[in-house]
């Protein structure tokens, strides 16, 4: 039976988690085992909300049916979210490994990022001759930025040069913080340091390009190192140096301590995995190894990645402008599918999008809520195909994760990435075997796009809904529950733009006037009064049944005749005065008392002009009915 492993992280060091996942991939080839990573990219600087909703995918996995765990805790930079995944880890009896930091009785995997950042120190100090320095750390709780900030301090400690460390700066692992720091030090005039030892090559590179913003040169008027040896530094002008942490073989490391343990050779192990410190240009070193080798090989590659960018972002505005085009729920669901259908080149023949069952539910009706935490017993098939099969059902029972999913013999990554807005969960995607789109961050962007447009259709689709009802509400008399004057001005216009445009339309116009209603409200009351409008609006809807009907006055109605109702307009008329009763002012007036006053005129496209000329004769005509309906 095939095997499977829970891979838990962010997708922020996208290349360092692309490289330990290619090396627990390749210790795996010869196991029959599927990698299932859960991923989501939250930010320091998000709402608590926003924080929830992406760490929500976390909650999706049964660890009960998973023969393992890895925590990627370079990625994951939240304490107790790691804490979680590892108690529920334990509660399924799930052996779980843990890379990049520690916990009391989880197997481990690291790097010694310790001795690698010494001998960084070493190098800057003898080579270099490096003595005042600034640290740009990520946060104070991460094991990784806390110990190479601990290896600076030992070395400057066994040197008795603790001195030299001039300030700590916690960036929380965002760039602009970074840029925000160095341009408030570039602007207070203070002297720079040697060197800005930063805690990965990202804070590296934008120190690097934030120095230049402000006038100063690297390395000629100061020097940066960073972490993490990845693609970008090693091309980026000046090239960082930078500590590689052979995530490749830390992944290859994690891969084999996971057969060991399943094997029961082993319990519970640390692996730790030696780093290398590796000069580069932005420390002086341009003689230590050829970047313009890595920079022609990247630029060779830059038309691929252009072109390839182009068609994703060209299917990215597609899929919008497919959704937000769509006027039902059910349209959306067809037209995303049939889309998707058409061209998933980008996604792959195996790709699922599989949502919340209140996603649908909940924009017709905002009473019903969202799920804020884990998944619905069953989640609504948007989209579905494995191995290009396409799933064929509208529902699926989350537990079992992938519709569709076999166990075939070759080894797969499955990644999933929460839909969501804020702390709504929306539902989830799946892509299969995807490390290239992970490194690029296409991930990334597919899955916040994709979440963006849902959120910008769900909204539009409930205020439109919303709109229509009220609307409605706004249109229709609360006594009769016909149309009101508002709806029957906008009917006046539709017709008058008939006429405008001299399409032949064939209408007549039907004018009432309920007779006596002042006499019934002053001697039965106004209750009695609301009940003679009610019985006499019927009458009329019920002999002109096909014809739209409006109360435009406290006792006036209207009625638009087309049709069969035009067409037999004389003898409605007729077959309403054969229903009413006799016109009279004696009291008592019987309990079904009914009199009404009608005139019609039908359109002439000879003669009239205006909805308001047509009107003009059906209103004589009916004053003329009720004149002669007193005088008898």
């Amino acid at each position: 039976m095939k095997k499977k492993i829970a891979v838990f992280t962010t997708g922020w060091g996208s290349e360092i988690l692309s490289q330990f996942l290619t090396g627990m991939v390749r210790s795996l080839e010869k196991e029959s085992v599927d990698l299932f990573l859960f991923l989501c990219y939250p930010t320091y600087i998000d709402t608590a909300p926003i924080k929830k909703g992406e760490l929500n995918i976390f909650t999706l996995p049964d660890l009960k049916d998973f023969d393992g765990a890895v925590v990627f805790g370079s990625g994951l930079d939240f304490g107790d979210e790691i804490d979680k995944i590892i108690e529920r880890c334990k509660r399924a009896s799930v052996p779980v490994i843990m890379q990049g930091a520690r916990r009391e009785g989880v197997s481990y995997i690291g790097s010694d990022n310790y001795m690698a950042t010494k001998t960084m120190c070493e190098h800057l100090h003898s080579k270099h001759n490096v003595h005042d320095i600034i640290f740009l750390a990520g946060t104070k709780d991460s094991l990784d930025s806390q110990l190479r900030l601990k290896a600076v301090t030992d070395y400057l400690y066994e040197q008795d040069r603790s001195s030299d460390l001039k300030e700590v700066f916690y960036t929380k692992w965002e760039n602009a913080e970074a840029t925000r720091y160095i341009n408030e030090y570039c602007q207070s005039g203070r002297a720079l340091p040697d060197a800005f030892i930063c805690a990965n090559d990202g804070l590296a590179m934008e120190t690097c390009i934030t120095l230049g913003n402000n006038g100063y040169n690297v390395p000629d008027d100061v020097i940066v190192t960073g972490y993490d040896f990845i693609d970008d530094s090693q091309v980026f002008d000046p090239s960082i140096a930078s500590v590689d942490q052979c995530f490749t073989k830390m992944g290859e490391a994690c891969g084999n301590l996971w057969i060991d343990i399943k094997s029961g050779k082993t319990e519970c192990e640390s692996v730790v995995i030696d780093c290398e410190f590796i000069p580069g240009e932005s420390c002086n070193c341009f003689e230590h190894r050829n970047s313009d080798i890595i920079r022609r090989r990247v630029g060779r590659e830059a038309f691929k990645k252009r072109a390839r960018s182009t068609y994703f972002n060209r299917k990215l505005n597609l899929i919008d402008t497919t959704v937000l085009s769509c006027l039902t729920y059910r349209e959306f669901k067809m037209s995303l599918n049939r889309l998707l259908s058409g061209d998933h080149d980008f996604e792959g023949d195996s790709f699922h999008i599989l949502l919340e069952p209140n996603f649908g539910l909940s924009i017709y009706d905002t009473n019903i809520k969202l799920r804020k935490s884990g998944y619905s017993k069953c989640v609504e098939v948007l989209y579905s195909t494995e191995d290009g099969t396409v799933y064929p059902d509208e529902q699926f029972f989350t537990k079992d994760l992938i519709p569709g999913y076999k166990e075939d013999a070759a080894n797969h990554l499955y990644a999933f990435l929460p839909l969501h807005e804020a702390d709504d969960a929306y539902g989830y995607l799946i892509f299969r075997d995807c490390i290239e789109k992970l490194d690029n961050h296409f991930l990334l962007t597919y899955q916040n796009r994709m979440s963006l447009v849902f959120d910008k259709f769900r909204h539009a689709l409930s205020l439109d809904l919303i709109n229509k009802r009220l609307l409605e509400v706004m249109r229709r008399d609360p006594l009769t529950n016909v149309s009101n004057r508002i709806a029957y001005e906008d009917k006046e216009k539709y017709l008058q733009a008939e006429i405008n445009s001299e399409t032949g339309s064939e209408f007549a116009i039907a004018v009432f006037d309920v007779n006596n209603l002042k006499l019934v409200n002053d001697s039965y009351g106004h209750d009695a009064g609301d009940e003679y409008l009610i019985r006499a609006c019927h009458l009329i809807c019920n002999v002109f049944k096909h014809s739209p009907v409006y109360r435009i006055g406290g006792d006036e109605f209207v009625a638009v005749l087309t049709g069969k109702d035009y067409d037999d307009r004389d003898l409605l008329l007729k077959e309403m005065n054969e229903r009413m009763s006799p016109y009279t002012k004696e009291l008592p007036l019987p309990p079904d008392f009914i009199s009404v006053a009608c005139g019609i005129s039908a359109y002439d496209p000879k003669t009239d002009l205006s909805i308001q000329d047509v009107v003009k004769r059906a209103d004589e005509a009916m004053y003329n009915n009720k004149t002669v309906m007193k005088s008898r």
